[in-house]
Protein backbone atom coordinates (compact mmCIF):
# COMPACT_ATOMS: atom_id res chain seq x y z
CA UNK A 1 0.00 0.00 0.00
CA UNK A 2 1.39 3.40 -1.02
CA UNK A 3 0.20 6.92 -0.20
CA UNK A 4 0.90 9.84 -2.51
CA UNK A 5 0.62 13.40 -1.18
CA UNK A 6 0.27 16.54 -3.27
CA UNK A 7 0.12 20.18 -2.16
CA UNK A 8 -1.78 23.04 -3.76
CA UNK A 9 -2.07 26.65 -2.65
CA UNK A 10 -4.91 29.16 -2.79
CA UNK A 11 -5.84 32.51 -1.31
CA UNK A 12 -9.34 33.23 -0.08
CA UNK A 13 -11.30 35.52 2.21
CA UNK A 14 -14.06 34.58 4.61
CA UNK A 15 -15.88 35.62 7.74
CA UNK A 16 -16.93 33.35 10.57
CA UNK A 17 -20.33 34.66 11.53
CA UNK A 18 -23.52 32.92 12.59
CA UNK A 19 -26.48 35.05 11.45
CA UNK A 20 -28.65 33.54 14.20
CA UNK A 21 -26.45 35.16 16.86
CA UNK A 22 -25.93 38.75 17.92
CA UNK A 23 -22.82 40.66 16.86
CA UNK A 24 -21.61 40.36 20.45
CA UNK A 25 -22.02 36.57 20.52
CA UNK A 26 -20.23 36.23 17.16
CA UNK A 27 -17.36 38.39 18.45
CA UNK A 28 -17.20 36.32 21.63
CA UNK A 29 -17.01 32.98 19.76
CA UNK A 30 -15.12 33.90 16.58
CA UNK A 31 -13.11 36.93 17.74
CA UNK A 32 -11.47 38.86 14.90
CA UNK A 33 -12.57 36.15 12.44
CA UNK A 34 -16.07 37.66 12.68
CA UNK A 35 -14.72 40.93 11.27
CA UNK A 36 -17.51 42.73 9.41
CA UNK A 37 -15.16 43.41 6.48
CA UNK A 38 -13.85 39.83 6.11
CA UNK A 39 -10.29 38.57 6.44
CA UNK A 40 -8.08 36.37 4.28
CA UNK A 41 -5.71 33.43 4.41
CA UNK A 42 -3.03 31.78 2.32
CA UNK A 43 -4.37 28.22 2.38
CA UNK A 44 -2.44 25.02 1.65
CA UNK A 45 -4.38 21.92 0.63
CA UNK A 46 -2.65 18.54 0.81
CA UNK A 47 -4.41 15.76 -1.05
CA UNK A 48 -3.47 12.20 -0.05
CA UNK A 49 -4.30 9.21 -2.23
CA UNK A 50 -3.70 5.60 -1.12
CA UNK A 51 -3.70 2.34 -3.02
CA UNK A 52 -1.70 -0.17 -5.00
CA UNK A 53 1.01 0.76 -7.49
CA UNK A 54 0.15 0.05 -11.11
CA UNK A 55 2.84 -2.44 -12.26
CA UNK A 56 2.67 -1.10 -15.84
CA UNK A 57 3.35 2.55 -14.92
CA UNK A 58 5.02 2.38 -11.53
CA UNK A 59 2.50 5.01 -10.37
CA UNK A 60 -0.32 4.82 -7.89
CA UNK A 61 -1.78 7.85 -9.64
CA UNK A 62 -0.43 10.13 -12.35
CA UNK A 63 0.69 13.25 -10.45
CA UNK A 64 -0.13 15.56 -13.35
CA UNK A 65 -3.67 14.20 -13.59
CA UNK A 66 -4.12 14.49 -9.81
CA UNK A 67 -2.94 18.10 -9.90
CA UNK A 68 -5.27 18.92 -12.80
CA UNK A 69 -8.20 17.33 -10.96
CA UNK A 70 -7.60 19.21 -7.71
CA UNK A 71 -7.08 22.45 -9.60
CA UNK A 72 -10.23 22.14 -11.70
CA UNK A 73 -12.53 20.78 -8.98
CA UNK A 74 -11.31 22.85 -6.02
CA UNK A 75 -8.59 25.46 -6.50
CA UNK A 76 -10.13 27.30 -9.45
CA UNK A 77 -13.43 27.50 -7.53
CA UNK A 78 -11.96 29.04 -4.35
CA UNK A 79 -8.74 30.86 -5.28
CA UNK A 80 -9.01 34.63 -4.77
CA UNK A 81 -12.67 34.25 -3.83
CA UNK A 82 -14.77 35.15 -0.83
CA UNK A 83 -15.78 31.75 0.54
CA UNK A 84 -19.00 33.17 2.02
CA UNK A 85 -20.15 35.00 -1.12
CA UNK A 86 -18.47 33.59 -4.23
CA UNK A 87 -18.36 29.81 -3.74
CA UNK A 88 -21.68 28.06 -4.50
CA UNK A 89 -20.83 24.83 -2.67
CA UNK A 90 -20.35 26.84 0.56
CA UNK A 91 -23.75 28.57 0.38
CA UNK A 92 -25.59 28.34 3.68
CA UNK A 93 -22.56 27.09 5.62
CA UNK A 94 -20.18 28.81 7.98
CA UNK A 95 -16.89 29.32 6.15
CA UNK A 96 -14.85 27.29 8.64
CA UNK A 97 -11.97 25.07 7.59
CA UNK A 98 -13.94 22.09 8.87
CA UNK A 99 -16.87 22.80 6.54
CA UNK A 100 -14.55 23.69 3.68
CA UNK A 101 -12.54 20.48 3.82
CA UNK A 102 -15.69 18.31 3.90
CA UNK A 103 -16.96 20.15 0.81
CA UNK A 104 -13.60 19.58 -0.94
CA UNK A 105 -13.82 15.86 -0.14
CA UNK A 106 -17.27 15.63 -1.72
CA UNK A 107 -15.91 17.21 -4.91
CA UNK A 108 -12.76 15.08 -5.15
CA UNK A 109 -13.58 11.65 -3.74
CA UNK A 110 -15.79 10.38 -6.58
CA UNK A 111 -13.32 11.54 -9.21
CA UNK A 112 -10.11 9.90 -7.91
CA UNK A 113 -11.00 6.41 -9.17
CA UNK A 114 -11.61 7.86 -12.64
CA UNK A 115 -7.90 8.73 -12.78
CA UNK A 116 -6.68 5.53 -11.14
CA UNK A 117 -8.93 2.56 -10.33
CA UNK A 118 -6.27 1.38 -7.86
CA UNK A 119 -6.43 4.61 -5.81
CA UNK A 120 -8.74 6.10 -3.22
CA UNK A 121 -8.78 9.50 -1.54
CA UNK A 122 -7.46 8.78 1.95
CA UNK A 123 -6.97 12.20 3.53
CA UNK A 124 -7.29 15.91 2.92
CA UNK A 125 -5.29 18.34 5.05
CA UNK A 126 -6.10 22.04 4.92
CA UNK A 127 -3.80 24.63 6.46
CA UNK A 128 -5.49 27.93 7.22
CA UNK A 129 -2.30 29.24 8.83
CA UNK A 130 1.07 27.54 9.39
CA UNK A 131 -0.12 26.61 12.90
CA UNK A 132 -3.80 25.83 12.30
CA UNK A 133 -4.96 22.99 10.08
CA UNK A 134 -7.64 20.33 9.79
CA UNK A 135 -7.57 16.76 8.50
CA UNK A 136 -10.49 14.90 6.96
CA UNK A 137 -10.60 11.17 6.18
CA UNK A 138 -14.10 10.86 4.75
CA UNK A 139 -17.30 9.73 6.40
Amino acid sequence: MVTVHQTQHFNAAHKLYNPNWSDERNAEIFGPCANENWHGHNFELITSVTGEVNPETGFLIDPVELSELVNSEVIEKVDHKNLNLDVPFMTGQLGSCENLIVAFWKLLQPRISEISPLARLSRLRLYETPRNFVDYYGD
